[in-house]
């Protein structure tokens, strides 16, 4: 799926640069149709390539901003599952060292270290 974003952004950037060649060999108006035929719009031709250079920049937003949100939601997602086991994992460990017998001192409780013993 990102060949395919990439492909047409590689095709909108080509023929922004096709437009701009155009503009630069011919000064004169464009006269652009208006829908349903009701007159046309006579433009630059500076003036055409920007309208369509932002269109063409909101269509490659467009394109490109699905997958941004997805990982976003997946993220968050990640972040509220992990908080979720972290809460669980407290719990039961508060539960575990609530229920050990207070005659047991606590410098005599098991370490755990990740690191080699010095």
């Amino acid at each position: 799926m990102r060949l395919v974003s990439f492909i047409q952004v590689l095709l909108l950037l080509a023929i922004l640069a096709y437009l701009t060649l155009f503009t630069l060999e011919n000064p004169d108006p464009v006269r652009l149709p208006l829908p349903f035929g009701r007159g046309e719009l006579s433009l630059s031709v500076g003036v055409t390539v920007a309208l369509f250079a932002l269109i063409g920049a909101a269509y490659t937003t467009l394109l490109l901003l699905p997958p941004v949100w997805r990982e976003r939601l997946r993220r968050r997602r990640e972040r509220r599952e992990r908080r979720a086991v972290e809460e669980r994992l407290t719990a039961t460990l508060q539960a575990r060292l609530g229920s050990l017998p207070t005659s047991v001192p606590a410098r005599n409780l098991p370490v755990h270290s990740d690191g080699p013993s010095a």
